[in-house]
């Protein structure tokens, strides 16, 4: 007890190190906490959100757990028992799944039986009539009557009663009140049945109901209690099938209830497959569920990957602030293990402490982790919030595991200084106080070349990767999570900045000598002050780099991203709205064409068989729907046609290839498709102004000009089908366009025989791009798409509607604003948004704390020094001259150094991120954005802390009395 008391007391002396020191566990922590709270948070919002587009797609309540069973006539017991015996079972199941069960649903069916009317003279006898005699339990509450009355629970005259689906009516060719008789060699004795009413749903929203009422239109619904006595028990009718159907309430399905929602689904099929030989089942969020564990892995090593470089600035922050303490103690642990104390109880007593702040930390760290989760839930792009809906967060055992482990890391970093500083005695320390450091340990060792040295062997393995990918039609895979995309380059941060250091005393000495004759004392004593204590510098100015550097790539990397995801889909798209209207046209249906070819006798085709192998399809004629109204929309800013032909072909010579052909209005389609700069030789506009005064002039893709040795000024033959081709002149050669992707796909490969063999090779897409007008009328007319821009306010559901109101029918639809929203959602997408910022700002908050920490003590080291310097005469202003010339070269230089090897970083890593988007599709071609914004708030959030940090170091010099020091210096 007395040594924990003197721990703690040693502590309090040491209260405001002990609180850096807590204060970076507890981001620690917090940061280590916050990955599966945030993991749990996105994906329970996009699980959610995906259930709901199920529904709105499917139009199918997406907590339907829905089972059947067909019995057969070869049933080892009683079905009454069979069937009693599973609800029994499934009741058991029923608060299993993890989420309330809102409804739970029992139907029955019998077999399909022949209805005979029983007053024929009162109705059609010539329709052909069927049904089963079904029953649904409770579904008297849930209905409501269109006609008729509701039937009696018991025969009334020894006929059943019975509702019908307004469906049924049309179906069976009846009216309500006719009397029908069952008749069946296997049933003991005619039924009759009577439909004396029509139903329909009471709410189209009600869960309780699985089918539509139009499933029901060859049916006879009966009361339920009524079915089981007369039916299921008695077997009057054979019943075939029984339904159970539980409505569970999907919005509080959560990844922690999945396990438990999974393992009943499991039950629940084994005790089917053991007890029926026919069963069916439909649950629509099973395939979802199935997928999220997947995602959640992935997210997971993805958070962990994106705060590699946050964890080490807080492992160095740890270790650096344990060092301070040390240092500062290094005299009383010295002259401990002088007086006999072992190394191990001198570390335990420093471990103790250790534990002691951990404890705090752990109990506070994963509810600021909470906290943290929503901020980055907020996050739309680098240090960029938005008004979103809040994560619903909840601390779980996942993050209080991650705590743990993080506390247990973090105390391993404090520790080490401790282990360090032990294993020199009081004489030993002494004469390492006396001498002067020439070198640090990295250095010492050349890990800076190390690190460098790893971190360009892994960059060029990713090029090499980058490279095969395109060149041989490959997919990337899922390599969106692979950690070292975000490891390599924090350690090509550390180690440039350790190699930059490494030289920068040598640049120390050159500025010195340079004005050797002409510094004044205050940059004199400046200079002799930070190049002879270079190496005690250096752990700020890493850490300034790091933060710098970090801050830079964190920017470059999130822009990039964020913006070539905007890129890829715009340049897919070709414009904001593309849709594909309806034409009409002769063409007959094709069951209707298959079916005239095969009616003709056998004979015929045997004779002709060789001709209908090539006879073509008949021409279709088409009839254009009027486009103006397009140009004339409501949001739309202008509309082009674009006519797409991807099996068209064209010849050159004895050359004949398939090839995308592409027809455009060169005016319309440059106001309205979109393009990045700089991806063509020249800007778009003067390709299509080239091509514009000619017809017949088109435009090449640059695998057309290399594969065949197509050059400007050839003449080519292009068309498609049977149709008679036209000839067309090639005026330019690109290597991009609207909508067009030149990077082959993973099956665009072909074999070719040389005289060494076979091989495969990959065949390049091709692209020939002419105008309209020429194609429509010297190929023919054929369906174009249309292509919108929008205006920047404009709605695409605006757009969407008035399309619809002038009466087209949209056949195909592509919206590049709607799948740009969607993408900014996506899980991936929001963690690289968020923890990108919230990095930075650990980060910035950290080493402004450090900064701050780091001067203080040094000043408070250097209290004599200054004493003196006032003592000779110097006055405070020109104290704080020196102590600005000190952090314009100790500061401002790291601050340069974490520029330029930010810059540098982002140059040759944050191409890398074009893994993560699969190369092959990755079009226009992935390129690293700075957006000068990042740059303004990066430089002045760092501004605010070395100027908060000079007034309060100023500060501090102001107040340091000349007999105080005197006084320090005769102690």
């Amino acid at each position: 007890m007395a040594l924990f008391i003197m721990i703690l007391r040693k502590m309090i002396n040491n209260k405001w190190l002990e609180l850096s020191l807590l204060f970076g566990l507890v981001l620690s922590v917090a940061l280590a906490s916050s990955m599966p709270i945030y993991t749990s948070a996105i994906l329970q919002r996009l699980l959610i959100q995906e259930m709901q587009q199920l529904q709105l797609g499917s139009n199918q309540y997406p907590g339907i757990y829905w089972l059947s069973a067909s019995f057969s006539a070869q049933e080892k017991q009683p079905k009454h028992v069979t069937i009693a015996e599973t609800e029994q079972f499934l009741k058991g199941k029923e608060g299993r799944f993890g989420i309330p069960v809102q409804s739970f649903v029992r139907e029955r069916a019998t077999q399909r039986y022949n209805l005979t009317p029983a007053e024929p003279d009162k109705i059609d006898i010539n329709v052909q009539r069927s049904a089963d005699i079904s029953a649904i339990d409770g579904m008297e509450n849930h209905i409501r009557l269109v006609d008729g009355r509701l039937p009696a629970k018991e025969p009334v005259n020894g006929v059943y009663e019975a509702l019908v689906a307004p469906e049924a009516l049309t179906e069976l060719g009846m009216v309500l009140n006719t009397v029908f008789i069952i008749k069946d060699a296997g049933l003991q004795e005619p039924i009759s049945i009577k439909p004396v009413g029509v139903f329909d749903r009471k709410d189209y929203t009600d869960i309780f109901w699985y089918n539509n009422t139009s499933s029901y239109k060859n049916s006879f619904l009966i009361d339920f209690q009524l079915f089981e006595k007369a039916f299921t028990v008695d077997g009057k009718l054979n019943v075939q099938s029984s339904y159970w159907y539980f409505a569970l309430d999907y919005k509080l399905l959560t990844l922690a209830s999945a396990d438990g929602f999974l393992y009943n689904d499991e039950a629940i099929n084994t005790y089917m497959d053991a007890h029926y030989e026919n069963h069916n089942k439909n649950v629509p969020a099973l395939q979802t569920l199935t997928n999220y564990y997947v995602k959640e892995a992935n997210l997971r090593k993805m958070l962990w990957s994106l705060n590699v470089p946050v964890m080490l600035m807080l492992a160095f922050y740890l270790y650096m602030v344990a060092n301070l303490i040390t240092e500062r103690q290094k005299t009383e642990i010295a002259v401990l293990r002088s007086r006999g104390a072992s190394r191990w109880q001198i570390v335990l007593s420093y471990a103790v402490e250790g534990v002691v702040l951990g404890a705090i930390a752990y109990g506070v760290g994963p509810y600021i982790g909470e906290s943290i989760t929503s901020l980055l839930g907020a996050s739309s792009g680098f240090l960029e919030f938005v008004q979103r809906a809040k994560l619903e967060t909840a601390l779980n055992q996942d993050a209080f595991l991650y705590a743990l482990i993080a506390i247990s890391a973090s105390l391993v970093m404090t520790i080490i200084p401790v282990i360090l500083a032990t294993r020199v005695t009081i004489v030993g320390h002494k004469q390492q106080s006396a001498r002067l450091q020439k070198q640090s340990f990295w250095h010492k060792f050349f890990l800076d070349i190390a690190i460098i040295g790893i971190s360009l062997y892994g960059l060029q393995n990713y090029k090499t990767r980058v490279k095969d990918i395109l060149s041989l039609g490959l997919k990337s895979g899922d390599l969106r999570v692979d950690p070292l995309l975000f490891l390599i380059p924090a350690m090509f941060i550390f180690g440039l900045g350790l190699l930059v250091l490494r030289l920068y005393p040598l640049f120390m000495k050159l500025l010195y000598r340079i004005g050797k004759r002409w510094w004044p004392p205050t940059v004199y004593t400046t200079l002799i002050q930070v190049s002879r204590s270079i190496i005690q510098y250096q752990f700020i100015m890493v850490f300034l780099i790091i933060t710098i550097a970090t801050g830079l790539f964190s920017a470059s990397a999130t822009r990039t991203i964020n913006q070539n995801t905007t890129d890829k889909i715009r340049y897919s798209a070709g414009s904001d709205i593309v849709m594909q209207i309806h034409w009409e046209n002769d063409a007959p249906p094709a069951i209707l064409f298959g079916a005239e070819e095969s009616s003709d006798d056998s004979s015929s085709e045997e004779a002709s068989s060789d001709d209908a192998a090539v006879t073509p399809p008949p021409k279709v004629q088409y009839s254009e729907p009027s486009f103006l109204p397009f140009t004339q929309l409501p949001g739309v800013e202008h509309a082009a046609k674009v006519f797409v032909k991807n099996d068209a072909s064209f010849t050159k010579g004895k050359t004949n290839a398939k090839v995308e052909l592409m027809g455009i209005d060169t005016k319309a389609f440059g106001e309205t498709a979109w393009l990045r700069d700089h991806l063509l030789d020249h800007h778009i506009y003067e390709y299509l102004n080239l091509i514009a005064k000619n017809p017949s002039a088109v435009l090449i893709s640059k695998s057309v000009a290399e594969e065949y040795g197509v050059q400007v000024g050839d003449t080519l033959t292009v068309g498609w089908g049977n149709l008679e081709p036209a000839s067309v002149t090639v005026f330019g050669i690109i290597n991009y366009w609207p909508s067009w992707n030149p990077n082959p796909g993973a099956g665009d490969t072909i074999s070719v025989t040389t005289k060494q063999g076979t091989t495969t090779k990959v065949k390049k897409p091709m692209l020939i791009v002419g105008h309209l007008t020429y194609i429509q009328n010297n190929i023919g007319i054929e369906p174009y798409e249309v292509w919108m821009k929008l205006k920047p306010e404009a709605s695409s559901q605006a757009v969407y509607q008035a399309v619809i109101k002038h009466g087209y029918d949209i056949e195909s639809l592509t919206d590049a604003k709607q799948a740009q929203i969607i993408a900014v959602k996506d899980p991936f997408q929001l963690a690289i948004n968020g923890v990108m910022t919230l990095g930075f700002i650990i980060s910035v908050v950290v080493c402004f704390f450090g900064f701050l920490l780091y001067w203080v003590l040094s000043l408070s080291a250097r209290t004599l020094q200054f004493g003196i310097f006032r003592a000779m005469g110097v006055s405070v202003f020109q104290l704080i001259g020196m102590l600005i010339g000190e952090q314009v070269m100790v500061s401002g230089a790291a601050i340069l150094i974490g520029m330029m090897t930010g810059n540098i970083a982002s140059h040759l890593f944050v191409p890398l991120f074009e893994l993560s988007f699969d190369p092959s599709t990755q079009v226009p071609p992935f390129q690293v954005t700075f957006d000068p914004r990042d740059h303004e708030r990066l430089y002045a959030i760092v501004t605010v802390m070395i100027t908060i940090g000079l007034v309060v170091l100023g500060h501090i010099v102001s107040r340091i009395r000349i007999h105080q020091a005197v006084k320090l210096g005769e102690d």
